[in-house]
């Protein structure tokens, strides 16, 4: 009997730094890519500072995770979404970010999540 192959969508409403839901949560997206789920991943609010380009966390003696966002793509995790207001109001463009993405509206966001078996906020 085969597993159901399940939508699931994080959704980063976060900034990267500051607090471990950022961190715990692209590891968490690893782990359920790897059971072969259909993982996507939506980021709001304070959460696309997550995807800028060129963030030094040396002098914050943490480990970044942009190279982890770069092999998402090897995990089929190929969807990833962005709140066009979001970007705007923090001075941000797609240019701006490390990993490609699809900059959406808000109620497109709002259908896309309507479509999910789980959605996981982090």
């Amino acid at each position: 009997m085969g597993e159901e192959i399940k939508k699931i969508m994080h959704v980063v409403r976060t900034a990267p730094h500051g607090t471990i839901y950022p961190y715990e949560g692209l590891e968490m997206v690893l782990i359920m890519a790897a059971y072969e789920q259909e993982i996507s991943m939506t980021f709001i609010g304070d959460g696309v500072y997550c995807l800028k380009k060129d963030q030094d966390t040396s002098k914050l003696a943490i480990k970044g995770f942009m190279k982890t966002l770069g092999v998402l793509e090897d995990y089929d995790v190929e969807k990833l979404f962005v709140d066009r207001i979001s970007l705007e109001e923090r001075g941000l463009t797609e240019e701006d970010l490390y990993v490609a993405v699809e900059v959406l509206e808000s109620p497109a966001i709002g259908k896309l999540m309507a479509q999910q078996d789980v959605i996981i906020p982090h």
